[in-house]
């Protein structure tokens, strides 16, 4: 035993040191936590007991020239569970629930993975949501008979809402899903997807150990989008949506020709924005794309302009002097030209024409003896003085269409042009493309003598630029236009009386005639273009394409439903305006 203590004591000397290392390696720790790494560590420690959230801005409005809402944000109101970290559920809050149920029409009692979720939420002090977009009625009894219930909280924030559904759609575009934020996909919302979505704000949130709240602040407050004023009517918006045929594809353009602002737009097919604000399956959009929906018609495609194009035709006739406006001949249903004949619309033929009858009537015989006094290229550069062949700078994207010529025809197609060719150009086919939105120029410029840049938005610059064309032409065109109103191919809108119209119609064919009783996509598309004034209200330009119709009758009906609808709405406004100035004098 003695021997075994005497082993022992030499070991214990050294027990001392071993205390003094030890000591000294907590202490360089020490200094190693709370000096070296006390940055590190303080922010980790509050990482992990705050929480920094984003408050949404509300998106800016986009109203019409009247300040009417187009596109704009509508309260969405969510109902959550929080958690209070007890153990289970109290009998107080298991008659909560029940009530909660009752009101919001949702079984929890029987929604066993539900219940399961709100127990571990109340377990681990979290939030869980029970009802979405609760309507007035289910806020009010919630509010009324659990106002200052704890476990349950009432959440509010904005979600975006078309109230006129697929009212000028192509214009305002839509919202898509970027992450968890909406960013505009398409059209007004795209274009100015800065200026709408406003900047958000951030709240910080202190939270315990077992993610109860334990404090919250506002670092920096949510700042709204702008408000976009736009030049639409919505009244006459709404005028083109309800009188173009729901299931025809095409389009109506309604411009002021003054300054260029587009008062209604319709494209068809069209979709609602709506759709687009909660997630949609692969089916729905799979469906939506074989329609092809968001393709903008009076922007992004062009179509052989057929008739109309005979007014460039026509204006370079005159301004190169190969007719003059007392110009006749004798039109006989055809005109032989190169062993080929060349037929007239109406094939028995018109007769004898003046220059200006065979612009309303659309007689082709007279532009046939045109196009062999006349290269394509003359007749190109006159058809790019009207803006025909190039865009013409409004903010959405647009098709440039296509004015043919010699040296393209040379350079794409790898021959020359061959004069029977410009027989077919001259009355609008041939190669020829325009889009919808370039026709609404050049008709505008016709009775204003300059090009104006189409516009959406209210405080856009106007734009103008002269038309190079001498105003006895001018007045040549105007005119004839009238003539096809009052004895023409748009006689029937002759039938609304006291508006004062100018109009051309236009039946443009898109393929051989044999291929028409193939199938119906073959079909002519039918144009109505014109110029009108009612009373002492502003002129505006309406275009009117209806695709694969057959004839232009189909779209010279439209105009003249239009045209009624028109003239009853600026009465109504009349009336209106007579009655509250009589109030104010009163």
């Amino acid at each position: 035993m003695q021997q075994q203590s005497l082993n022992l004591t030499p070991k214990l000397k050294y027990i001392p040191y071993y205390i003094l290392a030890s000591v000294i390696i907590i202490c360089i720790r020490l200094f190693y936590l709370q000096i070296e790494q006390n940055n590190a560590l303080l922010t980790q420690s509050e990482k992990n007991c705050t929480r920094l959230d984003k408050i949404p801005s509300p998106r800016g409005n986009i109203v019409d020239m009247d300040g009417n809402l187009l596109a704009t944000n509508r309260p969405l109101t969510n109902l959550f569970w929080q958690g209070h970290g007890n153990g289970k559920l109290t009998e107080n809050q298991w008659q909560t629930l029940q009530k909660i149920s009752a009101i919001i029409e949702k079984p929890l009692t029987l929604d066993r993975l539900l219940l399961e979720t709100i127990i571990m939420a109340e377990k681990k002090h979290k939030k869980i949501l029970l009802a979405s977009d609760l309507s007035f009625e289910q806020l009010s009894k919630i509010q009324e008979q659990f106002g200052t219930n704890e476990s349950l909280v009432i959440s509010t924030h904005f979600k975006r809402y078309y109230p006129y559904k697929t009212f000028a759609c192509h214009l305002l575009g839509y919202l898509g899903q970027i992450n968890t934020e909406s960013q505009g996909k398409m059209g007004l919302e795209k274009m100015f997807e800065d200026t709408l979505k406003g900047e958000q704000g951030t709240h910080l949130r202190k939270i315990n150990s077992v993610g109860r709240n334990l404090a919250e602040v506002e670092l920096k407050e949510a700042l709204a989008g702008r408000t976009i004023k736009t030049t639409i009517d919505i009244d006459l918006q709404d005028i083109i949506e309800q009188i173009f045929p729901e299931h025809t594809n095409g389009t109506f353009i309604l411009m002021d020709p003054a300054d260029g602002g587009i008062v209604a737009l319709v494209s068809r097919p069209n979709f609602d924005p709506n759709i687009f604000l909660d997630p949609i399956s692969s089916d729905q959009w799979h469906g939506l794309q074989d329609k092809q929906p968001f393709l903008n018609r009076a922007f992004n495609c062009s179509y052989p302009p057929g008739s109309i194009f005979k007014l460039a035709s026509m204006s370079a006739a005159l301004e190169q002097g190969i007719v003059n406006q007392e110009t006749s001949m004798c039109c006989n249903g055809y005109i032989t030209f190169a062993e080929r004949k060349y037929r007239c619309a109406r094939k028995v033929g018109h007769g004898f024409l003046t220059a200006c009858q065979a612009l309303a009537h659309s007689c082709n015989i007279m532009f046939y003896d045109i196009a062999k006094k006349m290269s394509i290229d003359t007749l190109a550069e006159y058809a790019h003085r009207f803006g025909l062949g190039e865009k013409t700078g409004i903010c959405f994207p647009e098709k440039e269409g296509l004015v043919p010529c010699s040296e393209w025809k040379k350079r794409v197609k790898g021959e020359r042009w061959w004069p029977g060719e410009t027989l077919s150009a001259v009355i609008g086919q041939s190669f020829l493309n325009v889009t919808p939105i370039q026709v609404a120029c050049m008709i505008s410029s016709i009775f204003t003598g300059y090009l104006t840049t189409p516009r959406i938005l209210e405080d856009e610059s106007i734009k103008k630029r002269p038309l190079d064309i001498r105003q006895s032409t001018l007045n040549f065109l105007r005119q004839s236009m009238r003539s096809v109103v009052t004895k023409g191919t748009g006689i029937q809108i002759s039938q609304v009386k006291e508006i004062e119209i100018y109009a051309k119609t236009s039946t443009a064919q898109v393929a051989d005639l044999d291929k028409r009783d193939i199938n119906a996509t073959y079909l002519e598309h039918a144009w109505f273009v014109a110029y009108f004034k009612y009373k002492d209200n502003r002129p505006l330009t309406i275009v009117i394409l209806a695709e694969n119709v057959g004839s232009s009758r189909e779209a010279t009906n439209i105009a003249k439903n239009f045209l009624i609808e028109y003239k009853n709405l600026m009465e109504s406004r009349n009336h209106q305006d007579v009655t509250t100035g009589a109030d104010m004098i009163s």
